[in-house]
């Protein structure tokens, strides 16, 4: 057997392996939750300290000696966006209130709570308005029956340190650590809770209890489907952190809760999140707070001039960013979230299954280019049970003549996706998308520019995916590739020819990886997405890249094959009068008989701008970018009913070179494309111009309009 084919054998062997490694590993995961047989549930012990804990709260801490307490709290409200398939990291702020909120408490359970502070910014247009608590803190580590955004979000959800929750929850000791102050020390002990009923609107979690006092020092849960209101909502998630006050009381010190929505008409790629955080200071107990304040609803709100009064230092966005920074890096409600799937069923957690239309981009519903002309279409998504999914989709050009198609079974087994698709449909060459789907549209149906250049695919192939910070992907696929020819006609101008693709059928062997963002050397915050592949070609018709017919080596008829390898990387740098921004795309194909479409193809406004679209193709090449981004001005701008925001100028003078080898084996050994320009970015990042200009051979002037590339993923 020849060397080619051993490795062959051996990684289908892999392939074929996985599936059942999967399965295995998942039913394993199933059997250890919910019962978790290495752990005991509701042991004396635990349930003695539980019974205390419920003692304390039904006692309304009268006996604790805590009269009343005052203070302030410091919080920010947060409207963020993802967008993109997978909901990649960093979400996008779409308006941020900070608020300062006097808090009164007094003995056996009253609260009040007056807003006397707020500011906001408005980064996008939305006319979001808050539920009333979410612009104030949890007092007690919530009432018996626990409720959020007024009931409309969490409602009826029975306490778990309650008198009437204590028999709907399972308790569990599973840590414990000790806590110093001065020359005292507390144990603490982690219980988990789960509820005992899955059906019912129950919380799952974990509290951290003072083993000598049964105080809550903190509380971490989240919730099972059944207790969130809202079908658009994905989950909730609270974090109540406590720190002891005169060495007594353990009062509130630091709040976070989360609160995610996606779309529950369309499988969008898009999800709102809203993010409360607050931290608590000047904590005053006993020092006598009047009844009169008890008067009343609970949370008030001061008058607009006194809130516009309220002395907030620097401006609301300077300490945002680090904020959100941290808690994405921490990942707090994340984890609450991973620990509630260790307690409980998916299905416990999981939304209504069902069948809906779906769509992951603007343009999956019509686009326009020069191989299709006008093409429509869409998609359908039937969830069967909480893990399985099954999605179609379809669509059909009108110059073409011709439908593309894909269909696709999706099982999940936390914290992994595996994947079955088979498909008929076009693919681009290249190794970056040189414009957002729907710029590409309006480009090639009025000027006549499709910066794309597309092939057909056909074929099967399944995928097994998984990561959170670190995502990774593992694929195989048997395909046949073949050319397509240029059909439409564009209002004005005239289109380029389509990309003479090489006819070829193969089996592939993908591995991926990438990280949304991570902190870096020198202050610097980093991401990276990463690929290999291995394309085997059937020898009856591998063709090269000019089209000839492969070959038969010697010792028998072997498949041709070419590995292909891509990286893409950036990193920003924040300074005090802007921000430094790089990118870097490399790649490169190793092998004969390799296809033109496998070929790296720089060149366009992202990886070469000046020069034309894909004129720089060879074996291996990279493109990078450098641009310092600096605020230059900014203008009012009316949004009618979403309110008034102040539309921020970036300006973004950047360079970037562009390099490619193997181009000609009997040309020079590389070919350089260097870039000079300014970028204007506005509408917070929505839009963004370029004006550019190449400077070595070819090289011209060239203006780009398009949308900001953060929303590429969903146009």
């Amino acid at each position: 057997m020849s060397p080619r084919r051993s490795v062959a054998s051996a990684i289908w062997r892999v392939f074929a392996f996985l599936p059942c490694a999967v399965t295995a590993f998942s039913l394993a995961q199933a059997q250890g939750r919910p019962d978790q047989p290495n752990r005991i549930w509701n042991d004396p012990r635990t349930i003695e300290l539980v019974d205390r804990a419920v003692a304390r709260r039904t006692a309304q801490l009268a006996d604790t000696g805590l009269v009343d307490y005052r203070a302030t709290a410091h919080g920010y409200v947060t409207f963020l966006a993802q967008i993109g398939e997978g909901y990649p990291d960093p979400p996008q702020v779409v308006r941020a209130d900070e608020l300062a909120v006097e808090v009164y408490w007094r003995a056996p359970n009253q609260s009040n709570q007056r807003v006397v502070g707020r500011r906001d910014t408005l980064m996008l247009p939305t006319d979001i308005a808050y539920h009333r608590d979410h612009l104030a803190i949890v007092q007690n580590n919530f009432p018996a029956v626990i409720r959020l955004g007024d009931g409309d979000e969490v409602r009826d959800v029975p306490h778990p340190l309650s008198a009437g929750g204590r028999e709907a929850y399972d308790f569990v000791a599973t840590d414990s650590l000790a806590i110093r102050v001065g020359s005292r020390s507390w144990n603490v002990v982690q219980v988990d809770v789960r509820p005992r009923d899955e059906g019912q609107p129950r919380a799952v979690g974990s509290f951290f209890l003072d083993r000598e006092t049964a105080w809550v020092v903190r509380m971490s849960i989240s919730f099972t489907r059944s207790a969130l209101r809202d079908p658009a909502l994905e989950d909730v998630s609270v974090v109540l952190d406590n720190g002891l006050v005169d060495g007594r009381f353990w009062l509130p010190r630091r709040q976070e809760i989360e609160i995610r929505r996606s779309g529950s008409w369309l499988d969008f790629p898009a999800r709102g999140i809203i993010r409360g955080e607050w931290d608590l200071c000047c904590i005053e107990a006993n020092r006598g707070v009047p009844v009169e304040l008890f008067v009343g609803p609970e949370i008030t709100v001061a008058d607009p001039q006194v809130l516009a009064a309220y002395p907030f230092p620097g401006r609301i966005t300077d300490s945002l960013p680090a904020r959100l920074n941290a808690a994405m890096d921490e990942g707090g409600a994340r984890r609450v979230q991973e620990q509630a799937a260790t307690l409980v069923r998916a299905e416990a957690l999981a939304r209504a299954s069902g069948a809906k239309l779906s769509a992951r981009r603007i343009s999956d519903f019509v686009r326009v280019n020069r191989v299709e002309g006008l093409a429509i279409g869409g998609g359908a998504t039937v969830h069967v049970g909480a893990a399985t999914a099954l999605r179609g989709e379809l669509r059909y050009g009108f110059d073409d003549r011709q439908f593309k198609h894909a269909v696709s079974v999706v099982h999940t087994w936390r914290p992994m996706r595996l994947t079955f698709r088979a498909f008929d449909e076009l693919r681009a060459a290249g190794d970056a998308a040189e414009s957002s789907l729907l710029g590409n549209s309006i480009g090639a149906q009025e000027l006549g520019v499709d910066l794309s250049d597309e092939f057909r695919a056909a074929g099967a192939g399944l995928a097994l995916d998984g990561g959170s910070s670190v995502r990774w992907r593992l694929d195989v696929e048997r395909s046949r590739e073949s050319s397509v020819v240029t059909h439409a006609t564009p209002y004005s101008g005239r289109y380029r020819p389509a990309l003479v693709a090489a006819a070829n059928s193969g089996t592939q062997f993908g591995l991926s990886s990438a990280v949304g963002r991570a902190a870096g050397p020198f202050g610097t915050t980093v991401g990276f997405a990463a690929s290999v592949s291995l394309r085997l070609l059937d020898l009856a018709d591998a063709a090269d890249g000019a089209g000839n017919p492969g070959t038969t080596l010697a010792g028998g008829p072997v498949a041709p094959a070419f590995v292909r390898a891509r990286l893409t990387a950036n990193a920003e740098r924040p300074l005090a009068s802007g921000m430094l921004a790089v990118n870097l795309i490399a790649a490169s194909t190793f092998g004969s008989n390799v296809p033109e479409q496998a070929r790296v193809m720089l060149g366009g406004p992202v990886t070469a701008p000046g020069y034309d679209v894909h004129a720089l193709r060879g074996m291996s090449g990279a493109s990078a970018r450098a641009e310092w981004r600096v605020r230059a001005g900014s203008f009012p701008l009316s949004l009618g009913r979403f309110g008034t925001t102040r539309v921020p100028i970036v300006a973004a003078p950047l360079v970037q070179v562009a390099v490619i080898t193997g181009e000609n084996p009997t040309g020079p050994r590389a070919r350089w494309a260097r870039s000079v320009g300014l970028g204007l970015i506005s509408f917070h990042d929505l839009i963004r111009l370029d004006i550019t200009r190449g400077i070595d051979a070819s090289g011209r002037w060239a203006v780009q309009l398009d949308f900001g590339r953060l929303f590429w993923p969903i146009l």
